[in-house]
């Protein structure tokens, strides 16, 4: 699947919180935003998902205009996993999954057996089927995470979206659910906090500041300490490791 943003603009309460941003994902790529808290990335992504209209700019999938397709339409394609998820009511994890079979659906259409294999199996993959009876608020943050992804997952997604999803998880489960996430093989587009999280799992970073993207390559060409240095205001130790990049920071 093919996405592109094109000039998008975001004013809100008369501030410019994003100026120009372009971006493109494509074949199977996954892509992770940094940037320091209110550069954008949120921002940018909820007019991925739609939840902001931006004020300027366009969004397509695979060459389509977002504004002439409906939104049940894009959920087909694009499935969404937030840091923050609240729910009044405990539901079963499994009835939290099924919510993901939702933009499949005609209206009042009861699930039936191609829903629950799906449900199934998206549990499944994020190592939860043994708990989809168990009720969601009786679990961790990351085994709720995991739940989440799988509801995600049973929309049958051509691209996931991550909004800092591990920003409240221990090391174990941010490692887990991103390992997960990488082995979709589908396009992952990921506002990520941890740069060593994002050195490890993405092909290509978009660094945001002041709502612009100042950078954008492969994270060996973007996390230089000269970068982070004038994006975080922090100093840093850059080791390379086969590709990989390492980063210490110093006091």
């Amino acid at each position: 699947m093919n996405i592109k943003a094109e000039k998008i603009n975001v004013v809100l309460d008369k501030f410019n919180i994003l100026k120009e941003i372009n971006m493109e994902v494509d074949n199977k790529e996954f892509v992770g935003i940094i940037g320091p808290n209110g550069s954008g990335k949120s921002t940018f992504l909820k007019c991925l998902y739609r939840v902001l209209k931006p004020s300027k700019g366009i969004i397509k999938l695979d060459g389509i205009d977002m504004r002439s397709i409906s939104v049940k339409e894009s959920s087909k394609m694009v499935g969404v996993l937030s840091q923050h998820n609240n729910y009044n009511f405990d539901f079963t994890v499994k009835d939290i999954v099924l919510m993901g079979r939702s933009p499949h659906k005609k209206f009042m259409e009861r699930d039936n057996k191609e829903d629950y294999d799906i449900v199934n199996n998206a549990l499944e993959n994020v190592d939860m089927l043994d708990l989809k009876d168990r009720t969601f608020q009786s679990l961790s943050g990351g085994e709720q995470q995991r739940v989440i992804l799988a509801r995600a997952l049973a929309q049958n997604p051509k691209c996931l979206i991550l909004d800092e999803p591990t920003n409240h998880l221990d090391i174990k489960y941010q490692l887990q659910l991103m390992k997960i996430v990488r082995n979709l093989n589908i396009e992952v587009i990921a506002a990520i906090h941890d740069l060593n999280i994002a050195a490890m799992y993405c092909d290509k970073i978009f660094v945001l500041k002041d709502g612009e993207i100042i950078k954008y390559g492969k994270p060996k060409d973007v996390l230089t300490k000269e970068l982070i240095k004038d994006v975080y205001e922090v100093d840093s130790k850059i080791i390379v490791d086969k590709e990989r990049v390492h980063i210490s920071y110093l006091l």
